[in-house]
């Protein structure tokens, strides 16, 4: 996908759509601590490869049923 799996790159919008998520969701995930972007000098979130494998698997787990804590 990426060739640096830590580069932030993806805006918010695009690794929700990435993710099969609501950016609500991306937002609520970087809050608690789960997955945690990169931030531009403004304060915008990037997201690398890597945050997004990371919520495909949170993603795969909550529908396993497996709880955020």
């Amino acid at each position: 996908m990426v060739e640096d799996e830590d580069a932030p790159i993806f805006a918010i919008a695009v690794a929700a759509e990435l993710s099969a998520m609501h950016p609500q969701t991306l937002r609520q995930y970087d809050r608690i601590g789960l997955v945690v972007p990169g931030r531009t000098r403004g304060g915008s979130r990037r997201y690398s490869a890597r945050n997004i494998h990371q919520l495909r698997e949170v993603a795969r787990l909550s529908a396993e049923g497996m709880s955020l804590p």
